[in-house]
């Protein structure tokens, strides 16, 4: 599997500069729920420390493990793309420390700057890419170990 791309070092460093303008520091509590699967995709973060889980309502009482995020890495699409409602849930495995960014501020720097905006939407490509790589190859591992009709 390839490497996971990082958002804020695959951006050249002029337009890094113009995104993280917009950033905001926060923090969050460990077994914090950040987002809920449905609700208003208006932000997104990178995470500067600690580790974030998405995860997926199996039933009401069951949520499942999807992904597990850590630092650098991009916590939440949806805002990209409409109709800007989470797929997943997200909460925090440990304590999170993170660059909070607004979606409509980003989106309006991005028309600004339609540079920016190709990178930013490219590079979102690449990491959306990748998680999916990765799920298919453990759903490929977990159908190897548990046989047909398992999944």
């Amino acid at each position: 599997m390839t490497e996971a791309i990082k958002l804020l070092p695959a951006l050249p460093p002029p337009q890094r500069e113009r995104l993280m303008g917009l950033a905001r520091e926060v923090s969050f509590p460990e077994d914090h729920r950040i987002f809920e699967a449905g609700g208003t995709a208006d932000r997104f973060w990178v995470i500067r420390s600690g580790a974030v889980s998405l995860t997926q309502e199996v039933t009401p009482l069951r949520r499942v493990t999807v992904a597990s995020l850590g630092s650098g890495d991009l916590l939440g699409w949806s805002w990209l793309f409409p109709p800007y409602a989470w797929d997943f849930g997200a909460e925090a495995f440990s304590p999170v420390r993170a660059y909070e960014f607004d979606a409509t501020s980003v989106l309006a720097l991005c028309e600004a700057d339609p540079q920016l905006g190709m990178v930013l939407v490219r590079t979102v490509a690449e990491i959306l890419a990748h998680r999916l790589e990765n799920t298919r190859g453990r759903l490929m591992e977990h159908y190897a170990l548990h046989g047909r009709g398992v999944l």
